[in-house]
Order: C-alpha cells, then structure tokens, then sequence
C-alpha cells in the first residue's frame, strides 16, 4: 500500500509540471499580443499569403498564364529594351525586382488580389483605374516603358495570370503579407546622411557604390537591379516615396538576412536607408516620360511622403519627403481626413 501511495504521489507531481507547462506554453500561441506582431509570423507562417503556382491551367488559358507568369519573372528579356517579343519597357529590370517571386512574396508588393481588387479608385491619378491600367502604370514608371496594347498578348497574359493568382489563393481578415509591413513613424525626419552609412553597410555588396545594381553575365537583365541612376525607377514610381521603400524595404532586404515576416532592419534603419536612395541632391533619376502627366490632382488625396507640391497644408516639400510625418498626420486628421501613407 505504501508503494502504491508513493506511485500516485509521482504521478500527480508529474501531472502538474504538465499542466504547468503547457499553461506557459500557451502564452506564446496565436492569438496572443505577440502572434499580432508582424515580427513573429515567421513562426506562425499559416497565417501568411499563400498560392500554389505548381498547378498552372492547360489548355489556352494556361499557356497566357504561364507566359504572364514569365513576363514577371524575366520582363527585360521578353519586353525589355532587346526583348525577344517587343521592346515595351525602357530599362532592364523585371517586374519580380519589386514584386518578388512573380508577386507572390508576402510584404513584396504582393499580387494575388490585384484581380479581385480592381477596378478601384486611385489617389494619384483621381479617377477609377482599371487593372490594366495600372498595369501599364508599372510598365511606364519605374520601367521606363511605353503602355502595352491592351488588346495584345503580354497585357492578356499578365492579366490571365494575375487571375490565376487570385483564383489560386484564399485570402481573409487574418491573411498577413498582403501588404507590405507597417513601420513606426518617429519623432525627427529620416535621415539620407545615416542612410548612406546604412547603405554602405547592407546595400553596397549587391547594389554597387554608385547604385547602379549588378548586371548578369547574358547583359539581358539584373543580378541585382538599380536603385538609382538613369536605368532605375524614375520620380513618381511608388518607390521614390520614402516611407513606401521603406515599407518594402523592412520585409526584404538584406534579402539573405530577412525571413518572411521577420524584419532585419530597423523601422529607422529602412527609412534611413530610403531617404538616402531617394536623395535627389545626391542621385540622378531619368525624368518623367511627359509634362502633362498630372499626379495627385486633389491635393488634399497626396500621400504623405509624396514631394512634389502644390500643397494644401503648410509643410514644405522637404518636410513631405523625409519627415517628421506626424505633424502632417496629426494637420488632415484635425481636418477629418485620413492621409495616406
């Protein structure tokens, strides 16, 4: 009977260090604060944007898709300036340089509800966008290029794959990576001077001194693509707003350091890094293709870190491109608008 006593007395101590245990364990499942951190879905990646691009459709419907699929990935060489089916796009870089993996990367510019998402109204041009339109507004800005016909084979072809992504997908309110991450907006301006060091530092082994990016041995596109310079994305480009780079910037790069969801740089690392990259001062960037492009018509619609003035609110053009940002914040929201950031 004693030995008995003795086994229950071990068994119930042990069953408590279980409970115990699992009772501590559970602080760190989904649904706590930390599962809400962008920093910890690396751990949680069911939570992230996902599609299955190893089930491509047959048919005629697949071959548009798999060839929309290719324009992403290898743009210069399709469309590109010596494109093999047209020469479209002004420089050498890809559509994947931005929206990594075909635009299947969460917090990269991510695509698989561009489909579903438009037709929708756009700040910048303010008006109703189609999705071949903006399409056509990636091909001419940060491309260099001309519009693709939208009746011809690549636009057809983007098109049908961006359907495929999105038919591909499953998306709700808890799906992470759909946009890029947020950052925290601080107290001072971003910095190009710190960023140049930042560069030197993350950004120079790939993207060169002089930010021209690295060229791969066939000279048809980009081991790594320019960030600045007369073949990089010109003003206007969605990347040329510093809070936006840096957006992109904190879920991707170092591209070797980052891990989806999980940030290697600092939230004012990447704005750093950002300002110094869009530094105009410093770098040369190929002008607008016209003067007639009109950007942000309803000034009050500009995006916060968007330069180029007339403004209605009393910050200056240095203040709208590097910060501080809450100031301007804080001015629409008095007025009862939301800025866009």
């Amino acid at each position: 009977m004693k030995k008995i006593y003795q086994y229950t007395a071990i068994l119930f101590a042990a069953l408590v260090l279980i409970i115990m245990a699992q009772l501590l364990s559970s602080c760190n499942t989904p649904g706590t604060a930390q599962a809400n951190n962008q920093d910890s879905l690396a751990t949680h990646a069911d939570t992230l944007v996902k599609v299955d691009t190893s089930k491509m459709p047959k048919g005629k419907y697949g071959a548009a898709v798999k060839y929309g699929r290719d324009l992403m990935l290898h743009t210069a060489y399709y469309i590109g300036p010596d494109g093999v089916n047209g020469h479209y796009t002004g420089n050498k870089m890809n559509c994947t340089n931005c929206h990594r993996d075909a635009g299947t990367r969460p917090f990269a510019f991510n695509l698989v509800r561009s489909f579903r998402d438009y037709p929708q109204y756009r700040a910048r041009e303010g008006r109703i966008l189609s999705l071949a339109e903006r399409i056509n507004n990636c091909v001419m800005r940060p491309n260099l290029g001309r519009p693709l016909p939208l009746d011809g084979k690549e636009m057809i072809s983007i098109m049908a794959y961006l359907k495929f992504l999105s038919d591909s997908s499953h998306t709700d309110s808890h799906t992470k990576g759909l946009k890029n991450m947020t950052v925290e907006l601080p107290d001072v301006a971003a910095s190009s001077d710190r960023g140049e060091k930042l560069y030197a530092l993350h950004c120079q082994r790939c993207h060169a001194q002089n930010g021209e990016g690295k060229m791969l041995a066939s000279n048809v596109s980009y081991e790594y693509p320019p960030v600045w310079g007369m073949l990089a994305y010109r003003p206007g480009s969605s990347m040329h707003r510093v809070v936006k780079l840096a957006q992109w910037l904190k879920g991707n790069m170092p591209y070797d350091k980052t891990t989806l969801g999980k940030a290697f740089l600092t939230d004012a690392e990447s704005l750093d890094i950002a300002a110094f990259i869009n530094d105009d001062t410093k770098h040369k960037r190929p002008a607008p293709k016209t003067t007639k492009e009109v950007d942000y018509p309803f000034y009050e619609e500009k995006a916060i870190d968007y330069d180029k003035g007339p403004f209605k609110d009393p910050f200056t053009e240095k203040q709208h491109k590097y910060g501080p940002y809450k100031p301007i914040i804080d001015y629409w929201q008095g007025k009862g608008i939301t800025p866009a950031i």
